[in-house]
C-alpha cells in the first residue's frame, strides 16, 4: 500500500523538461543566434565592441516584438491561459514561474505594451544610430536603458510589495532560469550600457578643444 502511494506520488511529480520547455529555450537561443548574424553583417565596419552591443540590440529588439508582442496581443483579445496556441504555450511554461503572465494581469500588460512598443522601436533607432555613426546614438541608449531598468523594476516591486505571490520560487529551474536569468540578462546588460554611454560622453567632452573657453 505504501509502495503503491509512493509510486502514485512519484507519477504526480511534475516534468521539470518537457517539450515546451526545451522547445521554448530553443526559440531564445535561436533568436540569440539571428540577432548575432544580424550584428555581425550590419554592422561590418563597426567597431568590435559596437557589433557586440549590435548582438544585444537585435536580440533585443526580436524578442520584443516576435515574443512579447504576441503575449500583448493573447492578453488584450483574451488570456494566455485560455489560448490554444503555441505562443500561448510558451508563456503558459514562462506562467509556471510567474502566474501574472497567465492571467492578463494589468500591470503586466501595461508595461509590456510601452516594452513592445516603445523598447522595440527605440532598440531599432539605437540600432540604425550605430551603424549609421549618428550624432544621437547616446541619447537614444541612454532612454532605452532606461525603459529597460523601469519595466524591469515594475514588473516584480508590486508583486514583492505584496509578499510574492504570484511568483514560484519553490522550483530552482523556474527561479533561477525563468525569474533571475531571463530578466537578469535585462538589468545588467542596459546597466552595462548606461555606463557605455556615460564614458563615451565623458571622453567626447574631454576632447573638446579650447576647454574652459567660451566658443563664439
Amino acid at each position: 500500500m505504501a509502495a503503491n502511494s509512493a509510486s502514485s506520488g512519484a507519477e504526480e511529480e511534475p516534468t521539470l523538461f518537457s517539450q515546451v520547455t526545451v522547445y521554448s529555450l530553443a526559440a531564445c537561443a535561436a533568436q540569440l543566434v539571428v540577432g548575432y548574424a544580424l550584428a555581425q553583417h550590419l554592422g561590418r565596419k563597426c567597431t568590435s565592441r559596437d557589433r557586440w552591443t549590435l548582438v544585444w540590440l537585435f536580440y533585443d529588439a526580436i524578442v520584443h516584438f516576435t515574443l512579447e508582442g504576441p503575449f500583448v496581443y493573447l492578453s488584450l483579445v483574451g488570456t494566455v491561459a485560455t489560448s490554444n496556441s503555441m505562443m500561448a504555450s510558451v508563456w503558459k511554461e514562462y506562467g509556471k514561474a510567474d502566474s501574472r503572465w497567465l492571467h492578463s494581469d494589468p500591470t503586466i500588460v501595461s508595461l509590456e505594451l510601452l516594452t513592445v512598443v516603445l523598447d522595440g522601436l527605440l532598440a531599432v533607432v539605437v540600432i540604425y544610430a550605430i551603424i549609421k555613426d549618428k550624432h544621437y546614438r547616446h541619447f537614444a541608449q541612454i532612454i532605452l536603458c532606461v525603459c529597460e531598468l523601469y519595466g524591469g523594476w515594475m514588473t516584480f516591486c508590486p508583486d514583492w510589495l505584496l509578499g510574492s505571490p504570484s511568483l514560484n520560487t519553490s522550483n530552482w529551474f523556474h527561479l533561477w532560469i525563468y525569474l533571475v536569468f531571463f530578466n537578469g540578462i535585462w538589468v545588467v546588460i542596459p546597466g552595462l550600457l548606461l555606463w557605455q554611454s556615460w564614458h563615451d560622453i565623458k571622453k567626447m567632452h574631454d576632447a573638446k578643444p579650447n576647454k574652459g573657453k567660451k566658443s563664439r
